[in-house]
C-alpha cells in the first residue's frame, strides 16, 4: 500500500518545518509528500527546498508546486489530482502528525477494507492548554466526532469526490457526502495528529459567527439531517469562538 501526504501552505515559514519534520519522522515512510504552495512571498519555499535532500534520503518523493490558487480547498484538490498513492492524507502547515500516523492508517485500511478512516486528535489552544478530541462514527453524525487532519481517504473515493470550494467548511461537507453515499468509514481511537487552534478555520470575528453557523447548518441540511441540527451548529461555533 502506498500513501500520499498532502500539505497546502502559504507564507508558512514559521510552522512548516514542524509539519515536514512530522512527515519525515513517520515509522512507516509515505510514498510521496506533495506540497501545494500558494505562491509564498516569505521563506517558505527556501525551507522546503532545504528539506529536499532529507526526503530523498528517506526514499520519500517530494513534489512541490507553487502557484496562485483559489483558496485552501482548491489547493487541496490540486494535491489530490497529483497524488499517486492508494490512500491520501492531508495535513496543513499549522498542524503535524504523530510518528505512527501513516503506519496505523495503512494497517487500518488493510485490516478493515475501509474507504475512509480518521482518528483522535490533540487540540492545542493558544494559551498552551491541550485536550483530546475523540473520533467516533455513529448514525447521527456531528462534526464534533470527526477530525479532518487525521483523515485518510482511498484514492478511489477521491476519484469521485472533490472539495466544492465554497467556504471554510468544505472539508466537513466532503466527509458528510462520502458518509451519506454509504462508504465504509472507520474511527481509530488513537491520537494521530495535532491541531493548532488559531489557524484559518478558527480566526473569526464575532460578527461572522452567525454566518458560519448558517454555513454549517446548510451542510447538515444538504446531506439529509434534521432542522434540529441548528442547535448543534450554534453550540459548535460559539464554543469555537470562546476557545480561540
Amino acid at each position: 500500500m502506498l500513501t500520499s501526504i498532502i500539505t497546502v501552505c502559504f507564507n508558512s515559514e514559521k510552522t512548516i518545518k514542524r509539519t515536514m519534520d512530522s512527515v519525515l519522522s513517520q515509522t512507516v515512510a509515505p510514498y510521496e509528500y506533495i506540497i501545494i504552495d500558494g505562491k509564498s512571498t516569505d521563506g517558505t519555499l527556501n525551507i522546503i527546498e532545504e528539506y529536499r535532500p532529507l526526503f530523498s534520503a528517506k526514499g520519500i518523493k517530494l513534489v512541490l508546486t507553487s502557484e496562485k490558487d483559489d483558496g485552501i480547498y482548491d489547493a487541496m484538490n490540486k494535491g489530490i489530482d497529483r497524488a499517486e498513492g492508494d490512500i491520501v492524507g492531508i495535513i496543513n502547515s499549522d498542524d503535524y502528525y504523530e510518528p505512527e500516523a501513516v503506519e496505523v492508517m495503512e494497517d487500518t485500511f488493510k485490516k478493515t477494507g475501509c474507504d475512509l478512516a480518521f482518528a483522535d486528535i490533540r487540540m492545542h489552544m493558544t494559551n498552551g492548554v491541550t485536550f483530546i478530541k475523540k473520533a467516533k462514527v455513529r448514525k447521527y453524525t456531528t462534526s464534533r466526532d470527526w477530525n479532518h487532519p487525521t483523515q485518510f481517504v482511498s484514492s478511489e473515493i477521491y476519484k469521485k469526490y472533490r472539495f466544492k470550494c465554497r467556504d471554510i467548511s468544505d472539508d466537513m461537507d466532503l466527509y458528510f457526502r462520502i458518509k451519506k453515499a454509504g462508504y465504509k468509514i472507520v474511527a481509530v481511537n488513537r491520537v494521530l495528529a495535532n491541531f493548532t487552534m488559531g489557524g484559518v478555520s478558527n480566526r473569526i470575528p464575532l460578527s461572522e459567527v452567525k454566518e458560519r453557523i448558517m454555513r454549517r447548518y446548510r451542510i447538515y441540511r444538504e446531506n439529509g439531517y434534521s432542522r434540529l441540527y441548528i442547535f448543534e451548529c450554534v453550540a459548535f461555533e460559539i464554543i469555537k469562538y470562546v476557545m480561540t
